[in-house]
């Protein structure tokens, strides 16, 4: 009972607060005016008409109930109850510029990042430790989002597509092609993939993705006009499957730049396998803003800097 007697005279307070203040669009005005005790010089700083910064003046004062300023022959003086309002409220301006300032300064250090699930949890996330290492200065905030919203819509500075080429806008930024390969962890899976017979055994983890078909066991094995019914898990989010395939749950369509870190370290195998559908889509990066923000651009350097380091090890991994 004594809290909800608290919390009512709080609730009070708090209401009638706001009507025994006087409007806070005067203070800048009364600011103004204190320092430099000058309606005409206020209202030129402002810009304001005098009258108007006159009216604010005496809107406080009737506000407080007692004059701020002595009117002097063509001066003003500030009265004992103005000199102490100007200290409070001074500092009440100091702190809401400090505030603005500091929202602005963290907007402008702040990158946002919109990829798809998989792009971010299984090329973005592994790199994270070198951004931070490269622009400790920086913050990167990732939007995990599947579908193809543009940059400026979306609300985000960067946004890494995965389309066909003629479906990306002119000034996208290419990253890499698709490349796809049938992968497994070291001690799954058979030598090769030549026949149907080597899937006698094998479990396929096949992607639910109606608008990447390739992506799926089905459309792969149908492409190779092989009549079998292996066994398979679905998934509905391409990095779940490939943690799977990491355990060692079964055979995976991989999507090779998206997995170069793996094949590198040899936690994923390549198992020679027919070629599948022939895939014409690519990973490129949009902005949104031209020209970016100095840490936007910074963020767009790094990112091309990693994609750069994927297709050399795509290619060391080819030559091997």
């Amino acid at each position: 009972a004594r809290c909800g007697t608290l919390w009512r005279s709080s609730c009070r307070l708090m209401c009638a607060m706001p009507e025994r203040l006087p409007p806070l669009d005067v203070l800048p005005g009364f600011v103004m005016v204190g320092r430099t005790l000058s309606m005409t010089r206020a209202a030129q700083a402002l810009c304001l008409s005098q009258s108007a910064v006159s009216r604010q003046i005496r809107q406080l004062e009737a506000a407080v109930g007692q004059p701020l300023f002595l009117r002097e022959h063509r001066a003003l003086r500030l009265t004992d109850a103005g000199a102490r309002l100007l200290l409070s409220a001074e500092a009440a301006l100091r702190a809401w510029q400090d505030g603005v300032a500091a929202l602005r300064d963290d907007a402008a250090r702040q990158i946002t990042v919109s990829a798809s699930i998989g792009v971010i949890g299984l090329w973005l996330l592994p790199r994270l430790g070198d951004w931070q290492a490269a622009h400790p200065q920086l913050d990167m905030r990732l939007l995990a989002d599947n579908r193809k919203r543009e940059p400026r819509a979306a609300g985000v500075d960067l946004a890494i597509r995965y389309d066909a080429a003629d479906a990306l806008p002119a000034d996208a930024l290419p990253l890499f092609d698709e490349t796809l390969a049938v992968v497994a962890s070291p001690q799954h899976g058979p030598a090769a993939l030549s026949q149907p017979a080597a899937l006698a055994d094998a479990t396929l983890l096949t992607f639910d993705s109606p608008a990447h078909p390739w992506l799926s066991w089905p459309h792969w094995l149908a492409a190779q006009g092989w009549r079998v019914a292996p066994r398979m898990l679905h998934f509905n989010q391409y990095d779940q499957l490939i943690h799977a395939a990491l355990a060692g749950q079964g055979l995976a369509l991989g999507r090779l730049p998206l997995l170069a870190p793996w094949l590198a370290n040899g936690r994923l195998r390549r198992i020679p396998a027919p070629a599948g559908p022939v895939c014409r889509h690519r990973y490129a990066l949009l902005r949104a803003a031209e020209p970016p923000s100095p840490a936007v651009a910074q963020a767009v350097e790094w990112v091309l800097s990693q994609a750069a380091q994927t297709r050399r090890t795509l290619q060391a991994l080819a030559s091997d």
